[in-house]
């Protein structure tokens, strides 16, 4: 268990914060609130805004409007140097003429900080064994593997204690296993340490299994912000529906299948797996036809066509559907949408 010094508050509040580059808008009067000790994940395709936040955070870029607050402080107009804040980028971002030792202790060594070297060896032992790459210390960071570089990336973000960590995409090169892995990891050490952290990816696995809250942006827009579940069971929009859940939701018009409990005015009905009843079709009537059930080892993925429109699904691996079975189609308590993409109910 990591020995856990006494520090400031480190909430972060930004407040109409608007940022654009030439014609194009980043970031659209952004509010966003991230509590003392929470793990925020941004979520949101390309382009949407992500790592313009973090950068507008940490000082790299500055905003044309708005502020931020950083531990109760405005740091708006204040240089990244002042910020107390840590940035883990998508590369890895090594010194490849240093050991692990001294990439990890280099934060710590500054000339802004200057702590004595066998404070700076204290520390860096202690986030080496956190990050566990205690073994690798004496190695060049060029003789480490991917997963092993960003273990050290995230360990020199960690030496320091600052008041937020800013992680941009930083397991998106690895492989699924190593993703998965230090998603554990990250996961174990901000909470052991109580940090401030935000997150930005456009993995919905990541933010699903990392995040107290989820924010979704969108073309630099905060569209909504919840947590995992609100998100995923709640979404204010169909944007925020597609963002979440495998397989993607089935978005379907209204009227294509029975459905007597749509409100007035719904334009899309929104069906995840567990909105959906499918059966093996009885006595002639049929809504749909499998089109072929995609076999994923625990679980399979059930292809459904229904008029003119594909939906999936996730059934049993013991299911007895098969291709070009005729089957029926009920709807328990999906989502309903508008003419405009806002969720009715």
């Amino acid at each position: 268990m990591i020995r856990q010094r006494r520090r400031a508050m480190a909430d972060v509040r930004i407040q109409g914060v608007t940022k654009s580059f030439g014609e194009t808008v980043a970031i659209d009067d952004l509010d966003l609130a991230i509590k003392d000790g929470e793990f925020v994940v941004l979520l949101g395709p390309t382009g949407a805004g992500k790592t313009t936040t973090l950068r507008l955070i940490a000082g790299l870029e500055r905003p044309d409007s708005g502020t931020i607050h950083i531990g109760g402080h405005d740091a708006t107009a204040l240089s990244p140097a002042e910020r107390d804040t840590a940035f883990v980028f998508q590369q890895y971002s090594l010194y490849p003429h240093l050991s692990v030792f001294d990439n990890l202790a280099f934060p710590l060594r500054s000339p802004a900080r200057r702590f004595p070297e066998d404070a700076v060896r204290r520390r860096v032992e202690e986030v080496a064994r956190m990050v566990r790459i205690d073994h690798k210390l004496d190695n060049r960071s060029t003789k480490l593997s991917g997963g092993e570089m960003q273990r050290v990336a995230i360990g020199r973000a960690l030496v320091r204690k600052p008041a937020i960590y800013l992680m941009d995409e930083p397991l998106s090169s690895l492989d699924a296993k190593l993703r998965a892995d230090l998603r554990l990891e990250l996961k174990r050490i901000q909470s052991e340490l109580g940090a401030t952290m935000l997150y930005v990816t456009h993995d919905q696995i990541e933010a699903m299994t990392m995040a107290d809250r989820i924010g979704i942006l969108a073309d630099g827009v905060l569209v909504q912000i919840g947590t995992p579940r609100a998100i995923y069971s709640e979404p204010a929009n169909l944007h925020v529906a597609a963002r979440l859940g495998q397989p993607a939701i089935n978005l379907l018009p209204a009227g294509l299948l029975p459905d007597g409990g749509a409100p007035t005015g719904t334009k899309t009905i929104g069906a995840r797996t567990e909105h959906l009843a499918i059966e093996k079709a009885m006595n002639g009537h049929a809504d749909g036809v499998v089109d072929w059930v995609e076999h994923l080892g625990d679980q399979n993925h059930l292809h459904v066509t229904v008029g003119a429109k594909k939906l999936v699904t996730l059934t049993d691996p013991d299911t007895p559907l098969a291709k070009g079975d005729k089957v029926t189609i009920r709807y328990i308590a999906p989502l309903y949408f508008g003419s405009d993409g806002q969720r009715l109910m």
